[in-house]
């Protein structure tokens, strides 16, 4: 790229504003697409993905569910509780005194199969007001800039460990 257009784009992406507003108001706005269809199955769309992921991986750590789902240890205990409440998730003794474990019970595998009926239809909906072309292009800018933003925090990471 020459350095005409570089000064050009970054021009351009000045003229745009703040990324970090741009993709709270991207995230907002789908996050209320999702959560109005997930709340015709009562659930809130955080909710859904929680009961699928224990589902998916099984009686497990809360540690370790917070880990993969990339969440607090205090915002998952937050997350679980109304799903515990609801008798949809328990946190049973795990394999030692001080250990305990997640898993998803009958009643929650029916509520995650029956709103995994309206998760479908969110993203339909999405897919149907942005194309399906879009849609993709933004799946790939999304993977693309995770993994570039996780090699940067591994190497900020690292950098600060020499120091």
């Amino acid at each position: 790229m020459d350095k005409k257009t570089e000064l050009s784009m970054l021009a351009e992406l000045k003229a745009q504003g703040c990324t970090n507003l741009r993709l709270r108001q991207l995230v907002r706005r789908v996050t209320s697409l999702y959560d109005r269809e997930m709340a015709r199955a009562g659930l809130k769309t955080t909710q859904y993905s929680l009961l699928s992921h224990v589902l998916k991986l099984g009686p497990l750590r809360p540690g370790e569910l917070a880990l993969k789902m990339k969440f607090t240890a205090s915002t998952l205990t937050r997350n679980l509780k109304p799903l515990i409440d609801a008798g949809w998730v328990e946190l049973s003794a795990g394999s030692d005194a001080r250990s305990r474990t997640v898993s998803i019970t009958t009643a929650g595998q029916a509520k995650q199969a029956e709103a995994k009926k309206h998760w479908k239809t969110a993203q339909q909906n999405l897919n149907q007001l942005l194309g399906v072309e879009r849609v993709l292009a933004l799946h790939r800018l999304i993977n693309e800039s995770l993994e570039l933003l996780s090699i940067a925090e591994t190497e900020n990471q690292s950098g600060a460990d020499d120091e």
